[in-house]
């Protein structure tokens, strides 16, 4: 649904010395079945995910919401399950998958990553990367070191923007209201572009943002992280 964010991260990790690969077998991690009840069914997935990505040293997802399934959830499945061969080579694989920003300052430990970027930005820490995983200020590490951008801070940043999966759409006007909330805070920082580490925030937010004619931008972390003077992008 977001290619450029992918392309993004394979871009800013080659220019970061890692040799990337990126498998064609690979398919969803399986979090859409395990939270809304459905984690036996997942299990096909995950005995996928550990076959085609066992062999890495590391795995790296631009998307703190899967990485949150796989390393939190994915154990859990085989466990009820009964499946002890693959909860054995889920406990092998899980802790080798990074969030990018994790990836990035922890085991490549770099925060300027040579990006530029000349635009007024503010950013908005996603519930799975925030409470989840525990990234901390990792993205905005990363960000403040871009060259060229003006970072302002996000009123209330750590408040849910409401969209939480499937809650969306069985929590409709909650969600409305906790992502008009957050839109008037995006808003008020006058900011060009918001940016966050997961996309279905950022797809949430954005479609409140474009049918309100903001004018603001919603770009991923690794895009603007892949930015560089001669792509202005």
């Amino acid at each position: 649904m977001w290619p450029e964010t992918l392309k993004a991260t394979v871009r800013l990790l080659d220019r970061l010395g890692c040799r990337v690969d990126f498998p064609m077998q690979q398919a969803c991690c399986g979090q859409a079945l395990t939270n809304t009840g459905y984690g036996r069914d997942a299990v096909p997935m995950v005995r996928r995910f550990v076959d085609v990505f066992e062999g890495y040293d590391a795995v790296v997802a631009p998307s703190g919401s899967c990485v949150g399934s796989i390393r939190e959830q994915h154990a859990t499945i085989a466990r009820q399950a009964g499946e002890d061969r693959l909860l054995g080579q889920v406990q092998q694989v899980a802790p080798r998958v990074h969030e990018l920003s994790e990836f990035l300052v922890d085991v490549l430990g770099v925060t300027d990553v040579g990006a530029w970027f000349p635009h007024r930005v503010t950013y908005h820490p996603t519930c799975h990367s925030l409470r989840m995983l525990r990234v901390g200020d990792k993205p905005l590490q990363l960000l403040r070191a871009v060259r060229g951008i003006e970072l302002v801070d996000l009123p209330g940043a750590t408040e849910c923007c409401g969209f939480g999966g499937t809650f969306a759409m069985k929590n409709s006007d909650v969600s409305v209201a906790m992502g008009a909330d957050k839109c008037r805070s995006v808003r008020a920082t006058e900011a060009e572009v918001l940016v966050a580490s997961d996309n279905s925030c950022l797809a949430h937010i954005g479609g409140m943002l474009g049918r309100q004619r903001s004018g603001v931008r919603q770009m991923h972390l690794a895009e603007i992280l892949a930015s560089t003077e001669e792509d202005p992008s």
